[in-house]
């Protein structure tokens, strides 16, 4: 069994991939135009609860510095551009996400 990552930005979703199947669809809120999400492909490469801030109940960072996916204390910013970048979630949703999901995951994120 082989987890991935896939994230859309047109479609502001995130897809848990197992073995190349999808198994979960999460609304997300990206990065602002002054500050896009970047494309690309990446790694999870920490996990941090409760990591105070705007950034919710997970921060999941990327092996890009000062870019990860987080929870968000800002529940209205779901579906819209908004963040400086970062990939945001319901905090129930990145919970969820943080438990099926390694240290060491890929994540590829497309515009």
């Amino acid at each position: 069994m082989r987890r991935s990552i896939d994230v859309s930005l047109k479609k502001r979703k995130l897809y848990l991939l197992e073995d190349g199947h999808v198994i979960r669809v999460y609304p997300i809120g990206i990065g602002k135009i002054l500050t896009e999400t970047p494309t690309g492909v990446y790694t999870i490469i920490n996990k941090a609860p409760n990591p105070g801030g705007p950034f919710g109940a997970m921060w999941m960072g990327l092996n890009r510095p000062h870019y990860g996916i987080h929870g968000t204390n800002a529940p209205w910013s779901i579906g819209k551009r908004v963040s400086k970048g970062c990939i945001r979630m319901y905090n129930h949703d990145v919970l969820e996400l943080s438990q099926l999901v390694p240290i060491g995951t890929t994540v590829i994120i497309k515009s």
